[in-house]
């Protein structure tokens, strides 16, 4: 059995994507995985499958929590290696001991290209720093994320993919519920 971690994109965030993390666990024991947990009330979980491709295990995330709850969201999916790579590359170790909460990493649907990186570090708005990863990117938000015009709207539409973002107390706590 391999461990995943699974985030959603939008869900209990401003009133928009609605979604009970009780049903949530519910949609992912019904697609026969195991060890399910949920964290916090935006969209986490992780469980257990035999199931080997984290595209596959996305789409039919999706589309049972749409045929099931109704909600239309993206899911993201990574390996327990692969969470422990994200968490093993954060290049804000300091800013991540001393403020947690404005180092976040964002999980993108698929590798950006070289160009869609470049525009986007023209793109940044203010003094936030954007270090990009292999599918995902790390972001420190300096002066805070909610006075930030660096959103996850200008994220995607620079980058051409869509993707969703953690702050690094989250993302620490998703790898020690997968043991990464």
């Amino acid at each position: 059995m391999e461990s995943y971690v699974a985030l959603l994109r939008a869900v209990n965030v401003a009133k928009t994507g609605t979604l009970r993390m009780a049903d949530l666990q519910r949609t992912v024991e019904a697609l026969g995985f195991g060890a399910v947990r949920t964290w916090l009330q935006s969209g986490n979980v992780t469980f257990e499958s035999r199931a080997a491709d984290p595209a596959r295990l996305e789409r039919a995330l999706e589309r049972k929590l749409s045929a099931e709850v109704g909600v239309t969201t993206d899911f993201f999916v990574r390996r327990r290696a692969e969470w422990r790579r994200v968490l093993d590359g954060n290049p804000f170790p300091e800013e991540a001991a001393d403020d947690p909460a404005h180092v976040t990493v964002l999980v993108l649907k698929r590798p950006p290209t070289r160009s869609a990186w470049t525009a986007l570090a023209a793109a940044v708005p203010g003094r936030e720093r954007v270090v990009p990863a292999d599918g995902h990117a790390y972001i420190y938000f300096r002066d805070g994320i909610g006075t930030s015009r660096l959103t996850t709207a200008l994220l995607e539409r620079t980058l051409g993919v869509r993707g969703t973002i953690r702050n690094w107390n989250t993302v620490r706590t998703l790898g020690e519920l997968v043991g990464a």
